[in-house]
């Protein structure tokens, strides 16, 4: 594999670590800035709202440029950020700081896969895909552990300082290895592909993603408070177990991803019921240490195990859109899923029954994911022709 892959990877690393990392840090960032632990948690909505609003705008508007300018671009707006996070001087900065980081994430890895698969041999073409994205895998088995212990140590400034140092170096790897390309000439019209994906199944497959990652991410925002405050664990507990939760969410993407090769449409039912599950077990669980320490395995494999089918459930449909364009919305709407679950678990800890019954309500999510995907299997054979009637003759 051609080391530009690995250029490609180190800038999916840093983009995994600082959209994750703010979770285990909350009690730092919400003591020193004076907010409540919820007021912090909307963090992550910020920046999953600036990815969905960047990932198709930039997309679009970058269609026409040199790819290679476009990833450096990206990961200037991704090093800047980072440092503004670092340098926020309250609350609100920092929440605009996070939001504008947020609008490298989606094209990055849209742009990034178009890249990846021009650099290797049609039959590499799934493999240096796969390398890229390691990057984000990465980011959550070590960067984001590592991120939260550094934080924890020496500030949780310090950590969006080594992550913005982790991104100068990969816009420089960036720049030195991804080989020179022109303006792509068969740009795609992004009219025509928002046609397709505003079309009845592809809205239902986005929904059925946004409503199983709001599960996941209603719990996880708040994992760090709910390990400390309800199960009892020391803040120097937590770095550790998010390793647990980085093997899970390891295992659990690449059994969903097996399955859905084979059975697509019961491996989309079949892990958000998984996901439904292990939220409702994980009320309970979180009152015990070593049952919480399991949950939080089962929760990050039973939330990736929804990531590779819940994408190719949205891809299928979005037959005929463009390739960019359908990979950005598919990013966006895991994103607005994020949003969303971070603002209702902040709702359930301000206004609702507490932090304590967060993943009870965080289940909800996933039994709408499968209602809706019913919903659109439902619609999907009302709009199948009917065989045509058997004429019957009657002979000479």
């Amino acid at each position: 594999m051609p080391l530009a892959l690995y250029a490609l990877t180190a800038g999916a690393f840093g983009i995994g670590v600082t959209e994750f990392v703010i979770m285990g840090l909350l009690i730092e960032v919400s003591t020193e800035l004076g907010v409540s632990i919820a007021s912090a948690g909307l963090l992550i909505s910020g920046y999953a709202l600036g990815v969905v609003v960047g990932a198709p705008l930039l997309t679009a508007m970058t269609a026409r440029l040199p790819r290679k300018h476009v990833l450096i671009g990206l990961m200037t707006i991704f090093t800047i950020g980072n440092a503004a996070c670092a340098l926020a001087p309250d609350y609100t900065s920092l929440m605009v700081a996070r939001a504008v980081t947020a609008l490298a994430h989606g094209t990055f890895f849209g742009v990034g896969s178009v890249v990846a698969t021009g650099l290797v041999a049609r039959d590499r073409q799934a493999s240096a895909i796969a390398i890229m994205f390691t990057g984000l895998t990465v980011a959550n088995i070590l960067g984001v552990p590592f991120g939260t212990w550094l934080g924890q140590q020496f500030g949780w400034r310090a950590t969006f300082w080594a992550v913005a140092l982790v991104g100068l170096a990969a816009l420089g790897v960036i720049a030195a290895l991804v080989p020179r390309d022109g303006a792509p000439v068969d740009a795609a019209d992004w009219r025509a592909d928002l046609r397709a994906i505003l079309r009845r199944p592809v809205l239902l497959g986005l929904t059925t993603t946004v409503f199983g990652y709001a599960g996941v991410f209603a719990v996880f925002t708040y994992i760090a408070p709910a390990l400390t405050d309800i199960t009892g664990l020391p803040a120097s507990a937590v770095s550790p177990i998010l390793l647990v939760f980085g093997g899970g969410l390891v295992v659990g993407n690449l059994i969903g991803g097996r399955l859905a090769d084979r059975w697509l449409v019961p491996t989309v039912l079949g892990t958000m019921a998984a996901l439904a599950l292990v939220l409702m077990a994980m009320t309970l669980a979180l009152h015990q240490p070593l049952a919480a320490i399991i949950a939080v395995g089962l929760l990050g494999a039973a939330g990736f195990a929804t990531v590779a089918p819940l994408q190719m459930w949205v891809l299928s449909k979005a037959e005929g859109a463009g390739q960019s364009l359908a990979s950005s919305f598919n990013i966006a709407a895991f994103n607005l899923g994020n949003a969303i679950g971070a603002w209702a678990g902040a709702a359930v800890i301000d206004h609702g029954p507490g932090l304590g019954m967060v993943p009870l309500a965080a289940a909800l999510f996933p039994l709408a994911a499968i209602g809706t995907a019913l919903l659109a299997l439902r619609s999907e054979k009302k709009a199948l022709p009917e065989p045509a009637a058997e004429t019957v003759g009657c002979g000479n």
